[in-house]
């Protein structure tokens, strides 16, 4: 089943301009989304190929099957709810029996966790972005060498910087460059955690395994060592700042891999360290959610529109968008507990909806 069989097959119950244009958000880069629902021939409705979603290749257009169309109404899904309740100018076509769907009958308590819950998602999204951008990884990943540190005096210095400046006291071998942490070996010490004897093999003959045994090693090594060695120093390993270091370049290198580059290089452009466009619909989507429990209604065209094209222009500071999103989850916070609306759609009547509806279509 295609869009095309939809249109030609006359199946197609309602079809409407969504998204930006809908909302009043559109400039004149904006593409065109149409959302749709449709019901199925009978046949195929009740063999084994039941279609819940019909969608072309970019999603810029996509239509629902109308048993799966009344189940997200019923779970209070902003897209689809936004579509039922979409502008006359956006409406494109829509059946006579499409009338009896009314978004009154669906607004409940429910919208705070599905419009509000989306928003504050999007917005630790866009707390995620603001670390990324302002806090990059460089590309070369460090070693858990760099998480070390050797105990001295009433402090501590990094390893590495350690056993490259050693030989300068000409208590080892001068003239090598450093001590090879390949010659070291360690202990644990006992009822500590992440504290380590490092003892040094100038003759290799000891067969110590390094503090390391490899770049890519994820723990420090153990040595077996004489009893008659003398510990060199003291060594401390930061294991879990280590693994959060790895956390984070796993994250931010999967985010550089999959990040959107024309949008990124705009909010590069605007020079504020979150992704303008996503904010403008978050701000939207959480004052759209405010509105329905102020007025028990459901608003789809914006009448702020200067101040959301504002945020998407990035004219706006991080600080200053997350404050008026963290003011208006209050608002919404506020304006829920005082709220009329039912804590859900009603289940019985969305069925008999349904029902009415299919006996119609199929009659």
């Amino acid at each position: 089943m295609t869009i095309q069989n939809l249109k030609t097959q006359n199946l197609i119950l309602f079809e409407a301009i969504s998204g930006s244009r809908a909302f009043g958000l559109a400039t004149e880069n904006s593409d065109t989304d149409i959302r749709g629902v449709y019901y199925l021939p009978k046949e195929t409705f009740y063999g084994l190929n039941h279609i819940p979603q019909i969608s072309n290749e970019t999603n810029d257009i996509t239509y629902y099957e109308i048993g799966r169309f009344i189940e997200l109404l019923q779970k209070n899904n902003p897209n689809i709810l936004e579509v039922l309740a979409s502008p006359e100018d956006c409406i494109l076509q829509k059946h006579p029996l499409m009338d009896l769907l009314k978004p009154r009958d669906f607004l409940s308590k429910l919208c705070k966790d599905t419009f509000a819950g989306y928003a504050v998602s999007q917005i630790k999204k866009a707390k995620g972005l603001n670390k990324k951008i302002l806090n990059p990884v460089e590309k070369e990943r460090k070693s858990i060498l760099d998480f070390c540190y050797i105990l001295q005096d009433h402090g501590s210095v990094p390893l590495k910087k350690w056993l490259q400046e050693f030989p300068s006291s000409g208590e080892v071998s001068k003239g090598q460059g450093g001590l090879p942490q390949e010659k070291c070996g360690l202990t644990s010490i006992d009822n500590t955690k992440g504290m380590y004897a490092l003892f040094y093999d100038e003759t290799g003959n000891l067969n110590y395994k390094g503090i390391i045994s490899n770049e890519e090693a994820n723990q420090v090594s153990v040595s077996s060592i004489p009893k008659e060695e003398k510990p060199l120093a003291y060594l401390f390993c930061n294991l879990d700042a280590y693994s959060t270091y790895c956390k984070d370049y796993r994250e931010y290198w999967k985010w550089v891999s999959e990040r959107n580059e024309d949008r990124y290089n705009v909010n590069q452009q605007h020079g504020q360290n979150y992704d303008s466009k996503n904010m403008m619909h978050t701000i939207r989507l959480l004052q759209s959610c405010e509105h329905i429990f102020k007025t028990g209604s459901l608003q789809i065209r914006v009448d702020n529109r200067e101040e959301l094209l504002d945020i998407k222009a990035g004219n706006w500071s991080y600080e200053a968008v997350m404050k008026k999103a963290e003011d208006l989850i209050r608002s919404i916070e506020h304006y829920h507990s005082v709220s009329t609306l039912p804590d859900h759609p009603n289940p019985e009547k969305t069925e008999k909806l349904l029902i009415k509806i299919r006996e119609e279509l199929y009659r």
